[in-house]
């Protein structure tokens, strides 16, 4: 799987083609992270062939819905479950991000999986993702927002006064205290 942009959540259910009228084969749901939903019905298949022993030959995709996030302008923290294939072997990781939506948690895993560990995208499997209460979180660079009383100071700015010339003799000030 290749992707540029960011990441949809998609809830794609199939099933086998029952042979008979009378016959009912049971239903798979998945829910699959791609950028778009030719990608997550191609993942459904690529997973379903190896759990269930179900083909896309012989089987039926029966509907694909999006799914959003009920809340997307409040700050979650996510923990994200993945299994990843890497030069040495298969490995199986947990990650915490900050993040608003559950997709953009998901794309920035994929991203770090990228650039920390050389891990391809399609080597990457998300097998679960789960929104963590403070108290829970694991990883400090997450839990350091836990602080009530955090800060972010701004020690170095330039105030934008865009009346005045833009070059000027004297050097801007951009200490304030």
């Amino acid at each position: 799987m290749k992707f540029g942009g960011d990441l949809h959540q998609y809830e794609v259910m199939g099933r086998k083609v029952p042979k008979l009228e009378s016959e009912k084969s049971p239903l798979y749901k998945m829910n699959i992270f791609a950028p778009d939903d030719i990608v997550a019905k191609s993942r459904f298949w690529y997973f379903i062939k190896r759990f269930k022993k179900v083909k896309h030959s012989n089987g039926e995709i029966i509907s694909v819905r999006q799914i959003y996030e009920k809340k997307p302008l409040k700050i979650k923290n996510f923990g994200v479950w993945l299994r990843y294939d890497s030069r040495s072997g298969t490995h199986n990781m947990y990650k915490e991000y900050r993040d608003l939506t559950t997709e953009a948690a998901v794309t920035s895993c994929y991203r770090e999986m990228g650039a920390r560990h050389r891990a391809r995208a399609h080597n990457i499997h998300i097998l679960r993702v789960k929104e963590v209460p403070a108290a829970q979180c694991r990883r400090p660079h997450v839990q350091q927002f836990r602080n009530s009383k955090i800060k972010f100071p701004l020690p170095h700015r330039v105030v934008g006064n865009w009346n005045r010339p833009r070059f000027t003799t004297t050097r801007p000030r951009t200490s304030f205290k």
